[in-house]
């Protein structure tokens, strides 16, 4: 009998520790996804930071530009205006599926990585 409770004790002892071992690899994994998640975010904020003010001013130079052309400075900006809402028209009723679909499934791929 006390063979059979050693056995059973033992045995608890061992599914304590596997549980233990177990849960402590959940958190490693979660620590480790969520750094992977930020670090990967941190250079692709800057690039779209860099990117965007490249954009602005890109734009900024076209609307004057087209403004000394079209003779006044505030007809290029109109130009420019409706050129994006043109293409935020165009994206949101073409695109918008394709580009919700593609974000998540790279959301997916680099927390299943």
């Amino acid at each position: 009998m006390e063979d059979t409770s050693k056995i059973i004790e033992t045995l608890y002892e061992k599914a304590t520790e596997f549980g233990k071992a177990g849960y402590e690899l959940g958190k490693l994994k979660v620590v480790d996804k969520t750094s992977d998640v930020v670090s990967s975010f941190i250079p692709h904020s800057l690039v779209f930071v860099l990117a965007a003010s490249f954009l602005i001013f890109l734009n900024l130079g076209i609307a004057i530009w087209l403004g000394e052309i079209l003779g006044g400075i505030f007809y290029g900006f109109f130009v420019v205006a409706g050129f994006y809402g043109l293409a935020g028209i165009f994206v949101h009723f073409f695109m918008h599926k394709r580009i919700k679909r593609l974000i998540g499934n790279n959301i997916i791929k680099l927390l299943l990585r």
